[in-house]
């Protein structure tokens, strides 16, 4: 038992490690926001391989290092308020809930059907909480100069990189899924 919980700690951290790296290589985007190479694709396996609420857990502890990565945004409010919900709509709530992904397994038959609805459903999760924070806080310290309704443009600056990520991230989850089946699924921690 000792040896499994040592692998798994050891696979969170060099897994919220990869995640992290993987964060830092981004594509910006014409309107603002980046993609990413498949950050969250890490905090995906992990709930899968060892439950939604390990996902959790360690989705939390990437978003607490993408909030030290990020903690210049937060300089910008106005207010504790404003910095308070920037820290958790933009960063804790925002990334935490991905390590929910695997809360489908055993609710969906196919586990492969499972892990693509759970990237749906966390990133747009995560979605709604950018899409909040462009409402709330972002378009009143910057309107936009696109002349657009703040509603229409957080959903456009955070839809268009968060579709892009959310596609990617099903791509790549579903062409690795076939020969990483079994390590997804947690299979191989019973040897």
């Amino acid at each position: 038992m000792k040896k499994i919980q040592t692998r798994k700690l050891v696979e969170s951290a060099m897994l919220i490690a990869v995640g992290t790296v993987l964060s830092l290589i981004k594509f910006d985007m014409p309107m603002g926001g980046g993609l990413t190479l498949c950050s969250m694709l890490p905090l995906i396996i992990l709930s899968h391989r060892y439950g939604w609420k390990w996902g959790l857990v360690s989705a939390f502890v990437y978003s607490v290092l993408q909030l030290v990565l990020g903690l210049d945004n937060v300089r910008y409010a106005t207010g504790f308020g404003m910095a308070v919900a920037i820290v958790m709509l933009d960063y804790i709530v925002a990334y935490t809930v991905i390590g929910l992904s695997g809360i489908f397994d055993g609710k969906i038959k196919n586990p492969q059907a499972a892990v693509a609805v759970g990237i749906a459903v966390t990133f747009c999760l995560r979605f709604v909480c950018h899409f909040i924070t462009g409402v709330w806080i972002w378009d009143a310290l910057w309107p936009n100069e696109y002349g657009m309704t703040s509603v229409v443009y957080s959903l456009v600056y955070n839809g268009w990189y968060m579709a892009g990520e959310l596609v990617l991230t099903e791509i790549v989850a579903m062409l690795i899924y076939k020969p990483l089946g079994k390590y997804f699924r947690g299979e191989d921690l019973a040897k």
